[in-house]
């Protein structure tokens, strides 16, 4: 069964971000050049998509460079099903792997009841009290070696579904997970949910981690399925740090996305993005753990494609403008093969499809040629939608460089492109591909999505052009 994951993000108000030339830039605004208190390498998770797809797709012209910038790179594993029967061998099953290759699992445990406060990613255990057989069932598959668990996303920064009562439930049960996974493995290295940096204060924040027993766990962990630069979340975790005033807690940032920053506001597949450091635990800050990749780099948030599926448009465009290298980490294999059956069931939640900035563009010798276009509607809900545009390229040339016009049919009003940058005036639309995309040979296909809105009958475009030419 696969089970949803909150991967969304509400909407904030747009902040100063500090773009990272390197991965060591940040330092800079001070920090010591000690790390937190985990030492050792992380585990790739041999069954994620990113994995699966290369291993199905070895020709795709896409393949090397997500595999080298992203398939190489250790990431977390969502534990989401609320199956108390199977969780626990589920657990084991990823633990015990990464403990025969002598390295650190990442897991994320996300079953809280009104998960995502019934959004998008709403599942999950029915009650607290389900919620607490799951979390020991959970618990009982993490061995005794060092693991790292990020105990529910969203849990702590996202209540707006609760009462106070509710509030006070929720931080008990958060409180006695802690517990539970310490108990059953001391060595397991627990951490709470924070946000990011441009969501709650920092002062607010640490009163909702104390109240959830952040005192009693090694810390919190921050921008989890966001964009928030590397610098924004140290400093913002810093500030956490001294408004709890516990010297003994650290931070984990999710560092999956975030190489280029935030896209202002947008949290559902923002255009632009890339991954950035990649995992370690060489931070070069003392209060600062890890740096993880927890949302899985080419699962969609929800708007280029169903939330968690994992989409190779999204991950070639996260790798083409990251910042890691194109080289596996040297404590790496780079030869684990996908496992045919992985103990996670990825699923659906809102994220991030990237498409590459309009200003890497070649410059346009598009001419004219033969082409046809196919329009799907994806995802669709009260006054809004998202969907999915092919171009192929009939002949009797390549096309360098393309711009396809057409014409809705209603009120629809472009939010949010992704593979392709998209204007709109009045019902004519004008869109340019991505830069990375702008080459299709004879036969060859293009594609972008778009995010919208509507009103009354949401009836599909007509009157597309490519490069001036009329489209079948």
């Amino acid at each position: 069964m696969r089970t949803p994951r909150r991967w969304r993000r509400p909407a904030v108000a747009a902040i100063v971000a500090v773009t990272l030339g390197t991965a060591g830039l940040w330092l800079a605004g001070g920090g010591s050049a000690s790390a937190g208190t985990i030492a050792g390498t992380f585990y790739r998770d041999p069954g994620s998509q990113v994995l699966r797809w290369l291993a199905a797709n070895p020709g795709d012209s896409r393949a090397a460079l997500i595999r080298d910038r992203i398939g190489v790179q250790p990431q977390a594993r969502w534990f989401t099903t609320p199956n108390t029967a199977t969780t626990t061998a589920s657990v084991q099953s990823y633990v015990g792997a990464a403990n025969t290759a002598g390295q650190i699992p990442v897991l994320v445990a996300y079953a809280i009841p009104n998960r995502d406060c019934g959004g998008a990613s709403a599942g999950g255990t029915t009650t607290l009290t389900e919620y607490a057989a799951w979390v020991r069932a959970f618990a009982a598959g993490l061995g005794t070696r060092t693991a790292v668990v990020l105990l529910e996303p969203d849990s702590l920064a996202l209540q707006t579904c609760l009462d106070s009562a509710g509030v006070a439930a929720r931080d008990a049960a958060l409180a006695s997970a802690v517990t539970t996974i310490k108990q059953a493995n001391p060595s397991a290295k627990v951490y709470l949910d924070a946000g990011h940096s441009a969501w709650n204060s920092a002062g607010d924040q640490a009163g909702r981690l104390v109240a959830a027993g952040v005192r009693n766990a090694d810390g919190f962990y921050s921008n989890v399925s966001n964009f928030r630069t590397t610098a924004d979340e140290v400093a913002y975790g810093r500030n956490i740090l001294n408004a709890i005033g516990a010297g003994n807690l650290h931070q984990i940032v999710d560092t999956s996305r975030n190489g280029r920053g935030p896209n202002g506001s947008q949290w559902c597949d923002p255009a632009g993005r890339g991954v950035g450091v990649g995992p370690t635990t060489s931070t070069g800050e003392a209060s600062v753990d890890a740096f993880v990749w927890v949302k899985l780099p080419g699962e969609a948030d929800g708007c280029a494609a169903a939330a968690g599926q994992f989409v190779p448009d999204l991950a070639y465009q996260l790798a083409l403008n990251g910042v890691v290298p194109s080289t596996p980490p040297t404590s790496q294999s780079p030869s684990a093969s996908p496992s045919a059956s992985p103990s996670k069931s990825p699923s659906s939640s809102p994220s991030s499809s990237p498409s590459k900035s309009p200003s890497s563009s070649p410059p346009a010798s598009q001419g004219s040629t033969g082409c046809s276009v196919a329009y799907r509607v994806d995802n669709q809900w009260n006054n809004g939608f998202t969907a999915t545009l092919t171009i192929t390229n009939r002949g009797p040339g390549t096309v360098n460089g393309w711009t396809l016009t057409f014409a809705f049919a209603g009120d629809q009003r472009i939010s949010n492109a992704w593979n392709a940058t998209a204007s709109q005036s009045g019902t004519a639309v004008t869109v340019r591909d991505g830069g990375w995309n702008g080459t299709v040979p004879v036969g060859g296909t293009a594609s972008f999505g778009f995010q919208a809105g509507y009103s009354g009958t949401n009836a599909t475009p007509a009157a597309f052009k490519l490069n001036g030419t009329t489209c079948t």
